[in-house]
């Protein structure tokens, strides 16, 4: 059963700021589930975008499950609306939709690129791509006059739902890529779905290159673009107060370490616990893990197993003051991720970035863009996905050498608050959307520098 120990106070959250007026025609984003705790980065953004001009109209393919939201997402304004997440449970909205749409010029065009997918998909997704038509009909048939442009988040089921309504309206579309959509999808998905939109952002180096190599010859640069989610330092403002100095050899000072993260594949969490099982019985530790996910009891069950259980504190998934606070209290933050079975992967994991704005030290694995963000040894430590021994010696050092962890620390949140500024991306962002350029201040100017030269 979950630990019930509590986690730090929460952080009290900022006052939010007034939304400006919109300067262009309506933008609807396509999500497939909103609100969601896992997708801040997401949350963040439009925020963003709304205090830039930018008005936007939440689509969600699904319901919430969460059972709290983080305080970003009671500063939106943006309306949410859900199409029929199964169609069998709204079966007159899809068939009114259907009626409304299927006399529109682009409705042949679009029902035969739907047939193609189809045709591809037989039979194991075919369930899948007939719900994804469905939702494109009732998002086709609903969308008011006013929306021009339609934008996806992640490249997989949004952005089909997204390419078949944009086909039957007549729309433009247009899609941010994330991690698991990219590395999960068929190639010959992507490169008809790149072919496709308008453009498309990514937010890693690594899924940039991979894309840009899909998309058309005569464009594939113009067509993606890299565009770092970056951390709202506004939210994660420094630690006030020095760190403990705990070195593993007081039982009544354990060091704490903290994962945040969902109990999925691709986290490496058996790889973390086994790991944690194997170090020397004389380190004194404590693990806190916050997230949901499917493999939570299983894991749970392993740390059982392996004798640690006691050792391990499972929140589940927290509200964002839950989490800042809980990086406040950490000593070590650790991500252990690695390529799942079926491909998914890490992009650039927002909670890297979240806990070195704190100067927490971290340790994670070279996965995907991760060493886009920590420079082994400097701002941070990375071993090999998966190498459980590596993994051993690496958390044992740092439990054992509190000095190298302030040090670390240090790096890591001169790093993220010098290049990974979510003001400049946002920016970058803002003008794919067509609003006005605004005056950069200096220290979004110097990250503006930094990327042009390759630093970042």
């Amino acid at each position: 059963m979950p630990n019930s120990a509590p986690l730090p106070a929460p952080v009290p959250a900022p006052v939010p700021a007034p939304v400006p007026v919109p300067t262009k025609s309506p933008v609807a984003f396509i999500l497939k589930g909103y609100p969601r705790l896992s997708e801040t980065f997401i949350a963040q953004e439009i925020e963003a975008l709304e205090l830039r001009g930018l008005d936007i109209r939440i689509i969600s393919l699904r319901h919430p499950t969460d059972r709290t939201t983080h305080p970003v997402h009671g500063r939106i304004a943006a309306s949410v609306s859900y199409l029929p997440e199964y169609l069998y449970q709204e079966p007159l909205r899809v068939w009114r939709a259907w009626k409304a749409v299927r006399r529109k010029p682009g409705y042949g065009p679009a029902r035969r690129l739907w047939l193609g997918d189809l045709w591809r998909d037989r039979p194991r997704a075919w369930p899948n791509r007939v719900r994804r038509f469905g939702q494109a009909l009732v998002l086709a048939a609903e969308l008011g006059d006013e929306i021009e442009h339609l934008h996806a988040h992640f490249l997989h089921t949004p952005a089909s739902v997204t390419r078949y309504a944009a086909h039957i309206t007549n729309r433009t579309w247009s899609c941010s890529a994330h991690a698991k959509d990219i590395w999960t999808s068929p190639e010959w998905e992507k490169r008809e779905k790149l072919a496709d939109l308008d453009w498309l952002v990514t937010c890693s180096q690594a899924a940039h290159d991979h894309l840009a190599a899909l998309a058309p010859d005569h464009n594939g640069n113009d067509t993606v673009s890299l565009v770092y989610h970056g951390l709202d330092l506004d939210q994660f403002a420094k630690m006030d107060r020095p760190r403990f100095n705990r070195d593993g050899s007081d039982p009544g000072q354990p060091v704490r370490i903290l994962s945040v993260g969902r109990a999925v594949a691709k986290k490496g969490y058996d790889d973390l616990i086994a790991a944690l099982a194997a170090l020397p019985p004389s380190l004194q530790w404590r693990l806190v893990h916050i997230g949901g996910g499917t493999l939570s009891e299983k894991l749970q069950h392993q740390a059982e197993q392996a004798g640690i259980g006691a050792k391990v504190e499972w929140h589940g998934a927290q509200s964002q003051e839950a989490v800042l606070a809980a990086y406040r209290a950490a000593d070590i933050f650790v991500l252990a991720s690695r390529i799942a079975d079926d491909g998914d992967r890490d992009g650039l994991p927002n909670v890297l970035m979240e806990a070195q704005s704190q100067g927490l030290a971290c340790l994670a694995t070279a996965v995907s863009a991760i060493p886009e963000l920590i420079i082994d040894g400097k701002t941070g430590v990375l071993v090999k996905a998966e190498d459980r021994a590596a993994l051993v010696k690496a958390l044992a050092h740092m439990i054992t050498d509190p000095g190298q962890r302030q040090l670390l620390g240090e790096a890591g949140e001169a790093r993220v608050r010098t290049h990974f500024s979510h003001n400049y991306w946002i920016e970058r962002l803002a003008r794919k959307f067509g609003l006005p350029i605004e005056d950069l201040p200096a220290d979004v100017a110097s990250d503006t520098a930094a990327h042009l030269s390759g630093q970042i």
